[in-house]
């Protein structure tokens, strides 16, 4: 079944909206995305995330109560997600109440007000929040290993703070990264449901025509790669976590899909990821490993995750190099049999992923709020298709001298 076409509307002003007309579907997908992260943060790590959390807490028109009830009395939910460079906020609701739902997020996008009352009781949310991050080490290494690779620099702090600068925060602070950062220039609207594009369209823009039309703060970025190499003990800790990485191009890098492919090759969603296979099937060494990449405005991160018993550490560290040198030494016609099924099944992987309406429009608009167009599905797959085993080859001899990250027992 072919998809629903994609389509950028116009809103006005430099606001833009990506819109996926589905006419049989029985709910509708509307929200925002800002181009408003922490590495936004400033001197407030912890801040884009705040107001993630806060924008709910009271506007100009409504309390907390009026904009928790607004969706949820109709059978919808409101949510919403922060990242080291976009904040998403969104609404699933039933059809039919389009208006309602674009009414509102307009509303908390333009008129937030942060009250102190609602603002103190989400300080001690998020938090808890903190400590209860922390209790989860195979998600905390993420994160501490772009703190330690990116030191010093815009992506290098937590996403959500740590409680010192959480605590100093206002809602001072909160309004003046709303003014900064949310507006016209900076911003991506989007929907997914049977609402027609002309209709959605009007809508949209005469909810959102006070929304400041702004600019696009032009952050100075210098989102330099350290090689390091770190052990933390931690107590209590079940197993030993492991994290190596290493440096790639950033988001507008024309490598980046040569990236995707290696890190779906050395340790991708399939069973028959290379590490899986070196480090699970063959060895029982761990239960769960995997390899992903970041791609951001100024750099770019390829990582390796596992975790293991404590005692089998070292072997599995051992193991995953003899892995990358065995990549960088295999012959390039060996290599392209690999890669063409590793292209089959990644293109199917992407097939099954454009089901997914959320991710779908989601995915569409932060491309648009990146690159100002839409994604070339066509431009995508001839990508894919032209990655050669010299890139992946390439790859590998970036990860035989990664920097590492471990938590210890």
């Amino acid at each position: 079944m072919k998809l629903p076409p994609v389509e950028l509307l116009d809103l006005g002003n430099g606001l833009k909206m990506v819109h996926i007309h589905q006419k049989d579907v029985a709910a509708g997908i509307f929200g925002f995305v800002a181009g408003a992260g922490s590495a936004h943060d400033g001197e407030h790590p912890g801040l884009a995330h705040m107001v993630e959390h806060t924008i709910f807490k009271g506007t100009k028109h409504r309390q907390a109560w009026h904009i928790n009830n607004r969706m949820e009395a109709v059978g919808g939910e409101l949510n919403a997600f922060t990242t080291k460079e976009e904040t998403t906020v969104y609404s699933i609701f039933p059809s039919g109440n389009e208006a309602r739902a674009v009414e509102l997020l307009a509303d908390l996008a333009i008129f937030s007000q942060f009250p102190e009352r609602e603002f103190e009781k989400e300080r001690e949310v998020v938090l808890d929040e903190i400590c209860s991050y922390r209790d989860m080490p195979s998600e905390a290494i993420y994160d501490d290993f772009e703190d330690m690779v990116f030191a010093n620099t815009p992506l290098g702090h937590n996403i959500l703070g740590c409680p010192e600068t959480v605590k100093a925060l206002t809602p001072a602070n909160c309004r003046n990264f709303l003014n900064s950062y949310y507006n016209r220039s900076n911003m991506v609207v989007f929907y997914s449901g049977p609402c027609p594009p002309a209709r959605m369209q009007a809508v949209a823009t005469r909810h959102f025509e006070q929304l400041p039309a702004g600019q696009i703060n032009a952050l100075e970025r210098n989102d330099r790669f350290v090689i390091d190499n770190r052990c933390e003990q931690i107590e209590n800790l079940h197993q030993a976590h492991a994290m190596i990485g290493a440096e790639i191009g950033s988001l507008h890098s024309h490598g980046r899909f040569a990236e995707k492919l290696f890190a779906n090759i050395i340790g991708g969603p399939g069973m028959n990821s290379l590490l899986n296979i070196e480090l699970r099937e063959h060895r029982g060494l761990v239960y769960t490993v995997e390899a992903g990449t970041s791609h951001y405005r100024g750099a770019g991160l390829l990582n390796i995750y596992f975790g293991c018993d404590a005692h089998d550490l070292e072997r599995c560290l051992n193991v995953t190099h003899a892995v990358m040198k065995r990549i960088a030494a295999r012959s390039d016609s060996e290599l392209e049999r690999r890669l063409d099924r590793t292209k089959r099944q990644y293109l199917g992987q992407l097939a099954i992923g454009s089901e997914n309406r959320e991710n779908r429009v989601m995915g569409n608009a932060r491309h648009v709020l990146y690159f100002d167009n839409l994604p070339g599905e066509d431009t995508a797959l001839e990508a894919i298709k032209a990655v050669t085993a010299a890139q992946i080859k390439a790859l590998a001899e970036k990860l035989i001298k990664p920097a590492t990250l471990v938590f210890t027992p």
